[in-house]
């Protein structure tokens, strides 16, 4: 019967089989061995077309699809490859909140970069010192100081700082000093470390400024005059550096070049950098900006928001220094000032000072309730751009010391700002404060408006000109400041006037003329300190007046009825 009957037998026409017949094909067109096929059949395979077609097809599509899979397996594994490359680039680039490859990032790196990093030191260009230069280098704050001793290594670490975003094409460095002469020492260390830690990396003499193969640029500049800093006016840098910034007078120029401060590369972290030694015109704002407000070593914001941190740096922290001794000899050397500022790093004690003999623990005082009796002076020097400082003082009635009991210091304030503030601030006297006021108040620079004298005088402050002889105050000043017979000085301040307290300590002579202060220096408490002073009839008058009191009251008259 039909049914009984193969399909192959049937249909014999749809199946090609081998020589011997022993072959059949699958549903899916492939063969397969027919078991119980006759043995010795000379018959071929014999598809048809569209069998063939089909077969030719679905190979190909097998085919495609494992070259496919296998692209997609060479694929992975490259992307695996590159991101573990790119991992390694980003330790090397220094993209990492530590700025430095240090030892435990290196534990992260191929074996093969791990020795060739730790076994090729004669390739090594620029290798921080273990300390401060490293701290450094890997501060992540905004602005930071490192200065202190002579020979910690600041200058070398104030040229090698900016390289670390040289591979950035949007990077712009602009390295500062105050002068171009001081300026050459930097460029020519320069000369001697960039090449070498950048191939192909070129200088423009004119222009002062390092180009580097990826786009990045290293300005070199100065800042002689505050006017000085209008020249980079629309200028963008990410990284900005002042070496010695205590040559600058007042922070003017610093802050106005922490404007410039942007990138538009969000992988460039912008940067303020400086260092400095002890002393100099400016180390009075340099001190009260980076060091009195926190202790060393430690991050923390300053009043505009930016994150700051001073690094103290020592000789002994430079072994190419102070290996031998030689050079801490020299510095022992120096004279006393200059000695305690480049060998020991001390902030307080300034170069220059104009009052050496100013002493802390002699003339300043704490603050105590002052009696009622004693008669107060005030001293005003006004200023709208720079700081206004009033200082009240009162004088002991029993030796004639002049005690300096408040200060206000403050910039911003007009006329009628200021005679509100020091109302306030008398509050606590029980009378009026009379005193003297800097005789530039009284002009009339072409308004028609009360002057600031007159606002003052109108608010109900007992105020006269003050007597502006720069030199005879200096002069008076030193001999308030001599200690009197009785072991005590002419003058003494509350530690509550630390304005007065810093200039005081700080102000530096003028090159120019000796016998003054330098005034490019914050002398704004100073002045009002010597204005007060300069009205000696008035501070001795009310001694002797205190003096002619006690001697009153000591005198008994033998007769009482006629008083002698």
């Amino acid at each position: 019967m039909a049914q009984d009957k193969k399909d192959w037998e049937i249909y014999p026409e749809r199946y090609a089989t081998n020589e011997d017949g022993s072959f059949i094909l699958k549903r899916d067109g492939t063969p397969r061995k027919k078991a119980g096929r006759p043995q010795g059949s000379t018959s071929q395979y014999n598809y048809h077309s569209s069998t063939k077609a089909k077969i030719q097809a679905r190979r190909s599509v097998a085919k495609q699809k494992k070259d496919i899979k296998n692209l997609t397996n060479k694929l992975e594994k490259k992307k695996s490859r590159l991101k573990n490359k790119q991992e390694v680039f980003k330790k090397l680039d220094n993209i990492s909140d530590n700025k430095v490859v240090e030892d435990k990032n290196l534990k992260g790196l191929p074996q093969s970069v791990r020795e060739h990093l730790k076994s090729t030191d004669q390739d090594v260009v620029f290798k921080a010192n273990e300390g401060p230069q490293t701290d450094f280098l890997a501060a992540g704050e905004l602005d930071v100081l490192y200065g202190g001793a002579a020979g910690g290594g600041k200058s070398y670490a104030m040229l090698v700082d900016p390289l670390r975003y040289v591979h950035r094409p949007a990077h712009r460095a602009l390295i500062l000093r105050r002068s171009m002469p001081e300026l050459r020492e930097l460029i020519d260390k320069s000369r001697e470390l960039y090449p070498k830690a950048v191939s192909g990396c070129k200088f423009r003499e004119v222009e002062k400024l390092w180009n580097f193969p990826s786009g990045a640029k290293i300005e070199f500049g100065f800042l002689e005059r505050d006017a000085d800093v209008y020249r980079y006016q629309g200028q963008a840098y990410s990284w900005i550096g002042f070496d010695e910034i205590t040559h600058l007078p007042t922070e003017f120029g610093w802050n106005y070049l922490a404007s410039r401060l942007r990138t538009t590369d969000p992988e460039i972290v912008p940067y303020l950098r400086c260092t400095a030694n002890p002393g100099g015109v400016g180390a009075t704002w340099v001190k009260k900006r980076y060091i009195d407000p926190f202790p060393p070593n430690e991050s923390f914001l300053g009043k505009d928001g930016l994150s700051r941190k001073f690094i103290p740096a020592r000789l002994e922290d430079n072994p190419h220094l102070s290996s031998d001794g030689r050079y801490e000899q020299m510095l022992k050397a120096l004279p006393e000032v200059q000695r305690r500022q480049l060998l020991e790093g001390n902030w307080d004690i300034s170069e220059g000072a104009a009052f050496t003999e100013f002493d802390p623990e002699m003339h300043v005082i704490p603050p105590f309730e002052i009696p009622i009796g004693w008669e107060r002076v005030k001293g005003i020097d006004y200023g709208y751009a720079s700081e206004s400082a009033c200082i009240w003082g009162t004088v002991d009635p029993s030796d004639g010391t002049l005690i300096i009991y408040r200060e206000l210091y403050r910039k911003g304030l007009t006329g009628e700002d200021l005679a509100q503030m020091i109302t306030n601030m008398e509050l606590e006297d029980p009378f009026s404060v009379q005193g003297v006021l800097d005789t530039a108040a009284w002009n009339r620079t072409g308004t028609t408006g009360p002057t600031v004298g007159e606002t003052l005088q109108r608010a109900g402050h007992k105020l006269r000109r003050a007597d502006k002889n720069r030199i005879q105050g200096k002069i008076q000043i030193h001999e308030y400041l001599r200690t009197q017979p009785s072991g005590r000085p002419k003058i003494q301040i509350f530690s509550n006037c630390p304005n007065l307290i810093r200039e005081l300590q700080s102000i530096p002579l003028d090159k120019s003329n000796p016998e003054d202060v330098d005034t490019h220096a914050p002398d704004h408490a100073y002045d009002a300190l010597r204005y007060l002073i300069m009205s000696r009839p008035k501070v001795n008058d009310i001694f002797n007046q205190f003096k002619y009191m006690r001697m009153e009251q000591a005198y008994t008259p033998v007769d009482s009825e006629f008083g002698y």
